[in-house]
């Protein structure tokens, strides 16, 4: 790994219920990261199991003396597990890794590799996935078209959760939301330089997929903030202000050609155009002021936002 300019490596696995799959998974992360002859780390972030699974990894904790456990006082979802993850990370490269063995950890490597050639982020890309076709395959399809379209940042795979960043980009990162899955976008919109590696995808054997359909609705909200953030994240007033303008300047006309009817024509008699002229003015005006309370959200949102969105509940340090 010292090849590839790295010293030490993190690996941040988020952990939700897989108390039948997290000590295999462990123990072939552990092969593969003790073959590396390397300095590594292990951080597994407990999303609030329920299962059992934080007692499997208080044991395995004391098994891998590399590993350390972050316990949630309850579920926060992938995005916080991961930024939690990226908070305690000592290592200068950051790979993360579901917990699921889908995603297999003998593909680390060649993200490794792909790294010393002097990316920033290295996305794995899962083309032949082993999922449902209805259910995952095509959402995730389309999914990945519209957020490529909308951020510019061209990737097969956003959902793929294995992946390699520089540490010292990714920290930056604030996340919200689903938003870990928009992370190459936030960081190629800052100069990152990214790549994808084709890796192996299996099917779920043990366990419950935490995944459905109705996810792909939430990713879309999400990608609006992420639009907001990237393309208008210091000047909110433009994508608000921009077309409370034109509405305000049809209002105008609406106003001329009513105040035209009512003075040159003397026809005095309501019509559907006033109540459109109405309408506009008062949607522009919204519009604008909308743009201003954004501005003023948006800079207190970059200048004073530092709370944290997870609650820690314990830290294990064999």
């Amino acid at each position: 790994m010292e090849e590839a300019g790295f010293k030490i490596l993190s690996v941040v696995m988020p952990v939700y219920n897989e108390k039948d799959n997290i000590e295999e998974c462990l123990e072939r992360l552990n092969s593969v990261l003790t073959g590396l002859g390397s300095s590594f780390e292990v951080i597994c972030v407990d999303d609030g199991s329920t299962d059992g699974t934080n007692e499997i990894l208080s044991v395995l904790a004391k098994k891998y003396p590399y590993m350390r456990v972050l316990q949630f006082k309850k579920n926060f979802g992938q995005t916080a597990a991961l930024s939690a993850g990226f908070d305690h990370a000592k290592g200068d490269l950051i790979v993360t890794l579901d917990s699921d063995l889908q995603n297999k950890p003998e593909d680390i490597p060649a993200l490794i590799k792909a790294m010393g050639a002097g990316y920033d982020v290295v996305c794995g890309w899962r083309r032949k996935r082993r999922d449902k076709l209805i259910t995952r395959r095509i959402p995730s399809r389309i999914a990945n078209s519209i957020i490529s379209f909308v951020t510019g940042i061209k990737l097969h795979d956003y959902g793929c959760t294995l992946r390699a960043y520089r540490a010292e980009l990714v920290k930056q990162v604030k996340l919200y939301g689903e938003m870990h899955r928009f992370i190459p976008a936030l960081l190629g919109w800052n100069g990152a330089v990214i790549a994808e590696v084709e890796v192996d995808h299996a099917a779920r054997t043990r366990g419950r997929s935490k995944y459905g359909i109705l996810r792909t609705f939430k990713v879309i909200l999400d990608l609006v903030t992420v639009k907001l953030l990237t393309s208008y994240s210091t000047k909110p007033i433009y994508m608000f202000g921009g077309p409370g303008l034109i509405l305000l300047f049809f209002g105008f006309i609406s106003f001329l050609i009513v105040a035209y009817r009512a003075i040159l024509l003397h026809r005095l008699s309501a019509t559907p155009l006033i109540f459109i002229m109405v309408v506009l003015f008062i949607s522009g005006i919204q519009m604008v002021l909308t743009g201003l309370l954004a501005e003023i959200n948006i800079r207190t949102f970059y200048e004073a936002q530092n709370k944290k969105i997870y609650i820690m509940k314990n830290k294990i340090h064999p």
